[in-house]
């Protein structure tokens, strides 16, 4: 993917920020070629802050939630008066359009800071880990608090970019929703969704609630 460093290069925080908003709802395929026209248009984070927004919305148009456009720019201006990114969680949370998983991903990915973005490859890693029977949504709390604990491993927090990269990949190559290998996870051993030979039953989802009718006819 164009915005992830090359080994042996840091990341660059612009490209990780940029390409999170962008991801946000969206796959990756479509997401590449607006990414890389941005980039074009875009180098740096000060020629995004001077650029007139409706050029960035005319630029953003076809991805959608046009509001992350709105708040990208304004974010971009910003950044632009702070003289670049905060490198924690919390000063990068308080920009315009960052929440909990876009800081933690671009403290972790650019900045190195040995925390977890949770998202939803994720958060079915670390439900599958602990075959967490609570149903979502209510079980994301617990989620979050468990995922927290995933770099806990030395090696994990002394690479923390590229742990929470590996994550992302783990979710999204081999911890699929519906056919996960779980021959190929290297957590096969410890997890206990595997356990009980039926991993994809993980995370649970809440049934839904029964009509009036059937309710009547179950009587």
């Amino acid at each position: 993917m164009p915005w992830r460093a090359l080994p042996g290069q840091v990341a660059d925080p612009y490209a990780v920020w940029l390409s999170e908003i962008m991801l946000q709802q969206t796959t990756v395929t479509t997401v590449m070629p607006y990414y890389e026209r941005f980039l074009k248009c875009y180098p740096t984070v000060q020629v995004l802050a001077a650029a007139p927004q409706q050029e960035v919305l005319a630029l953003w148009a076809g991805l959608g939630y046009y509001s992350r456009a709105r708040n990208l720019h304004a974010c971009a201006q910003k950044l632009a008066q702070l003289g670049g990114f905060p490198s924690d969680v919390e000063g990068l949370q308080a920009l315009p359009g960052i929440g909990a998983y876009t800081a933690r991903a671009i403290a972790a990915i650019a900045f190195g800071v040995p925390v977890v973005p949770v998202d939803g490859n994720v958060e079915r890693i670390t439900s599958r880990l602990h075959a967490i029977e609570e149903p979502l949504p209510a079980a994301r709390r617990q989620l979050d608090r468990l995922a927290t604990l995933l770099n806990d491993d030395p090696q994990a927090r002394e690479a923390p970019s590229d742990f929470a990269q590996a994550l992302f990949d783990l979710g999204a190559g081999l911890c699929t929703p519906r056919r996960p290998s779980c021959l190929m996870c290297p957590w096969r051993a410890t997890c206990k969704a595997y356990a009980t030979g039926a991993p994809q039953r993980f995370p649970v989802r809440r049934r839904a609630r029964q009509s009036r009718n059937d309710m009547v006819s179950s009587l």
